[in-house]
Formats: structure tokens, C-alpha cells, sequence
């Protein structure tokens, strides 16, 4: 797949999060940091907002992990 492939599909995801609910965020989560770190493998700038994206969706993954950790 080509860099401008890629750039395509994480705009794509990056409009669908932008839409979803927590849920479906952190369903797409895994994908849409896969396709940036494909990117970095080609040595294709990520713009800064879609980096700002997956940080915010790792964030709350992790917050999701720790909410469901039994006492």
C-alpha cells in the first residue's frame, strides 16, 4: 500500500472516530495505530492532528483498562 493509500485510510478512520461512541473508539484504536505506524515506516510525515488522535485513543484505552480491573 502506498503512502498516499495510507494517508487516505487514516483520514477515512480519523472521520469514522470522530463519529463513534467510546466503544466503537476503542475498536478502532489498534487499526488506526497500525496504519500511522505504517506511515512512519514508509518515512511519511503523520500530520500532528491524527498524532494527537491516536494519543487521545491510546489514552483512553488505557483509562477503559484500568475502569475494568477488578479490586
Amino acid at each position: 500500500m502506498t503512502a498516499h493509500d495510507l494517508l487516505t485510510q487514516a483520514e477515512r478512520m480519523e472521520s469514522r472516530i470522530s463519529a463513534a461512541d467510546r466503544d466503537q473508539r476503542l475498536a478502532l484504536q489498534p487499526q488506526f495505530s497500525l496504519i500511522l505506524e505504517q506511515l512512519e515506516e514508509q518515512g511519511e510525515p503523520v500530520p500532528k492532528r491524527l498524532l494527537r488522535l491516536e494519543a487521545a485513543l491510546t489514552e483512553e484505552a488505557i483509562e477503559d483498562r484500568f475502569d475494568n480491573m477488578p479490586i
